[in-house]
């Protein structure tokens, strides 16, 4: 099955008849036109790939038409075939921007070799097009999680990922479904195809069925050019249909016909045409809810979760968090083109990994890169992170009374005294394993504890009410 929309241009009806009786078997979308004239009005909506075109015709030739064509801005992809075989008609054709040349009557399995030659070469140009366009990380280094949730969403994903299964990935913002669903598209006998994503949410709802389906030439005020659409562009590949939740009901319904029919409709077109792509679809919202309230197409939501695969939040899976920030921490460094080794503050990584990321991955990675452009040497101290991850007015464990005040220098000092005893705590008063998780020296350790009495950085009670082991 192919996508390719085809024109077949003669004035013989016969002849044209049968030559697209067989394209039709073949599996292409065919189209007729009986002369030159009926052709150029034809091609003028722009949607049209390949053009198999007769040279002699009454009202305009086929070369001519060729011509008028491309001097139209017309991309179509002309086969020329006539029954007068001459080499200089061949050249005459060529000079015009023929992209073949055929003798009738046409042989069948020729004719077939050949438009799949030249829809193949569409294909790569305009897959070369889409990947211009779109950052589509297919060599980004992907993280290894340890969590036992994030491992069953990666059996999921192997699972899935040879089948042409419909997918429906769910999960809070900034958990990563992109990267799940690029993952399985990645894993997938689609993978040197282009993979799609879309934000449905981004676009406004009377250009969403254009953006999504394609229009021809003039189907409406300002559409100067014919437009393929997203679905298109995916052809053989995947698109990914993110915040799925926010289609128009009015488009739900086309999306539906999509699925079942394997077809789309651009718009001011009257023909349908066939579409090869998979679909993954993701939402952060509970599309079961939204059913029962009128705002999703029930059908459409059994159509989209026949494998469905939930990615949990971070606070869910802590086991990935120390590796994840340092993953992330080295992504960031290359990215952002620092160059140079930079490391985290003990406190700064028991932080993040204590941190409960309401924004999950996404507020996660922000947050290193927040500090990242603002750290000074090769360190990143509690100073470059954002301020409310680095409030302290609300600790659950030691200093959960103690409220910051003063100036940077001090509030910082604060909180290093309530990390080292909540550290201590967790080390059931164990001063050396403290330090060894902090990664201090244990006579530093003393010296810090002994420093934050004499100063009296934390009310008394925090320190008399442990009772702190001696090594």
């Amino acid at each position: 099955m192919t996508s390719l929309q085809l024109l077949v241009v003669d004035d013989e009806p016969a002849i044209r008849q049968v030559v697209a009786a067989r394209l039709r078997k073949a599996g292409y979308s065919v189209e007729q036109a009986g002369g030159g004239n009926a052709a150029l009005e034809r091609l003028s909506r722009g949607d049209v790939d390949i053009a198999l075109c007769d040279i002699n015709m009454p009202d305009l030739s086929g070369i001519e038409l060729l011509r008028q064509a491309r001097a139209a801005g017309i991309d179509t992809a002309f086969i020329m075939m006539t029954a007068y075989a001459s080499v200089d008609t061949a050249i005459e054709a060529m000079k015009a921007g023929a992209v073949d040349y055929m003798i009738k009557p046409l042989n069948n399995e020729e004719l077939l070799h050949r438009l799949s030659k030249v829809g193949d070469l569409r294909g790569l140009r305009a897959e070369n097009q889409v990947l211009r366009k779109l950052v589509l990380g297919a060599n980004e280094e992907v993280f290894s999680f340890s969590s036992p949730a994030m491992r069953e969403v990666e059996r999921m994903v192997a699972k899935v990922s040879p089948t042409n299964s419909t997918v429906l990935v769910t999960g809070e913002s900034g958990t990563g479904k992109g990267v799940v669903a690029r993952l399985i598209h990645q894993h997938s006998p689609r993978a040197d195809a282009p993979f799609i994503p879309v934000n449905c949410g981004a676009i406004p709802e009377n250009l969403a069925e254009s953006e999504f389906f394609g229009h021809t030439r003039n189907a409406f005020t300002g559409a100067d050019k014919a437009r393929k659409g997203l679905f298109l562009e995916a052809e053989r590949g995947t698109i990914f249909l993110d915040e799925i939740g926010e289609l128009p009901l009015a488009l739900q319904v086309k999306l539906l016909h999509v699925i079942e029919h394997k077809e789309v409709r651009p718009v001011g077109s009257e023909q349908a045409r066939r579409v090869d792509v998979r679909i993954i679809a993701a939402t952060n919202r509970d599309l079961g809810e939204m059913v029962a309230q009128g705002k999703f197409r029930e059908d459409l939501y059994f159509r989209l979760s026949v494998f469905h695969i939930h990615v949990p939040p971070l606070r869910e899976r802590r086991q990935d968090l120390p590796a994840l920030v340092r993953f992330l921490l080295q992504r960031s460094i290359q990215r952002l083109g620092n160059g140079q080794r930079i490391s985290l503050d003990p406190a700064v990584e028991d932080l993040l990994v204590n941190h409960d990321w309401p924004g999950n991955v996404r507020e996660l990675e922000s947050a290193i890169d927040r500090a990242l452009i603002l750290a000074d040497g090769d360190r990143i101290t509690l100073a470059d992170l954002p301020p409310q991850i680095t409030k302290v007015a609300q600790p659950s464990r030691p200093g959960e009374d103690f409220l910051p005040s003063g100036t940077l220098r001090e509030q910082m000092r604060r909180y290093e005294a309530v990390l080292i005893l909540r550290t201590i705590e967790e080390a059931d008063g164990d001063r050396r394993a403290a330090a060894q998780k902090l990664d201090i020296g244990l006579s530093s350790l003393y010296r810090k504890l002994e420093e934050f009495e004499g100063q009296k950085l934390l009310p008394e009670s925090h320190f008399s009410r442990h009772e702190i082991r001696q090594d």
